[in-house]
């Protein structure tokens, strides 16, 4: 019996160079201008190419909303209560619930997963800031990647359009216990991440924690664990995709054209399974963002990201179980309420 693997359609192939494109010219203008960062600016464009086929004024807003709440509570963390922990904590729970509320409602979904990934990093980066330096240079950057990220995004809609119009997604219908037992879930196990990382000085582990939050994604326990499978192999192929680019590369990255092609390719190749996969955070997105993490942060004239891949993956691992064990705690703490108990309960 003969067996036909799965093929993009028009629509597909067209997001699949969007993202491929829009990631690696967000990695390059980052190198060439010598900007800080480089993480916001290759995952900025595979988060807004990625998670939403199209590309509109809604899209738009909800994308800088989320760019200026994170900095936002970041800043009033930072500069006003990094002396009261207790403070702190609560207001991240506070800033992870409205974010998690508009993932869980549909209503406004790209701000509420953009925003609760850059609050993941931007935490993590904020908090180990020293005395001698400034928070501000993070912020900036932050809003500079957002708004460079949106012009790309509109250059890749214009290069790739879609050839026929796209069915909207239909929001989720939920009851209100459920959309209750989701944010609560989420945003104490985004909020008891947070808390882990600053406590054992995690300071080189923004990729462990980032994988923390985006496992949250699936917005329940019977997700969570797929996610988390999803999320464990993306990451075990995307570091060795990594690594695999380092040995090929060698002393290369001095010239920026080389990492640039690897990237495309890597990009595009990876996009495919993500677009296949129906576009949803899974196995090909994993891959994705965890060599666009890699390539963003620790590739570069000078750099060598062995360390980092291997270092990722075991620490992503890590994260990745402590986080199930702490989403299935939580999620079974909240059933035994009335009020909080998840329709896949019943």
């Amino acid at each position: 019996m003969q067996t036909h693997s799965p093929k993009l359609d028009e629509n597909g192939l067209r997001q699949t160079l969007r993202i491929a494109g829009g990631a690696t010219l967000g990695f390059t203008v980052c190198k060439l201008m010598q900007w800080p960062n480089g993480i916001f600016f290759t995952i900025y464009p595979m988060l807004l190419l990625g998670l939403v086929p199209a590309l509109n004024l809604s899209v738009i807003r909800q994308f800088i909303a989320s760019s200026a709440y994170s900095a936002f509570i970041v800043l009033v963390i930072q500069g006003l209560f990094n002396h009261l922990p207790v403070v702190m904590v609560l207001i991240s729970f506070l800033a992870f619930s409205l974010l998690f509320y508009q993932m869980s409602t549909g209503a406004n979904f790209l701000f509420g997963a953009s925003g609760v990934v850059t609050l993941s990093i931007q935490f993590n980066f904020a908090s180990y800031i020293t005395q001698g330096t400034s928070i501000y240079p993070l912020i900036i950057s932050n809003a500079v990647a957002i708004f460079v990220s949106i012009a790309i995004a509109a250059l890749m809609h214009t290069l790739f359009p879609d050839v026929t119009p796209r069915q909207a997604r239909p929001r989720p219908v939920k009851d209100k216990q459920s959309i209750r037992h989701e944010v609560l879930l989420c945003s104490s196990v985004a909020t008891l991440s947070f808390i882990v990382f600053q406590v054992f000085d995690l300071s080189d582990s923004v990729s462990a924690q980032a994988a923390s939050v985006l496992i949250l994604f699936s917005l329940c326990w019977k997700a969570a664990g797929l996610a988390g499978w999803a999320r464990a192999v993306g990451t075990l192929i995307g570091c060795n995709i990594a690594l695999l680019a380092q040995l090929l590369l060698y002393n290369l990255t001095e010239i920026l054209i080389f990492p640039v092609m690897v990237l495309w390719i890597c990009s595009f190749i990876f996009s495919r399974y993500h677009i296949l996969g129906g576009g949803i955070p899974g196995v090909g997105f994993g891959v994705l963002t965890t060599f666009g993490i890699l390539f963003g942060q620790s590739l570069g004239p000078g750099q060598d990201l062995v360390y980092s891949a291997l270092y990722r993956f075991s620490s992503v691992s890590f994260a990745l179980l402590a986080s199930l064990c702490a989403i299935y705690i939580v999620h079974t703490l909240l059933n035994k309420i009335d009020m909080t108990r998840h329709h896949t309960y019943r």
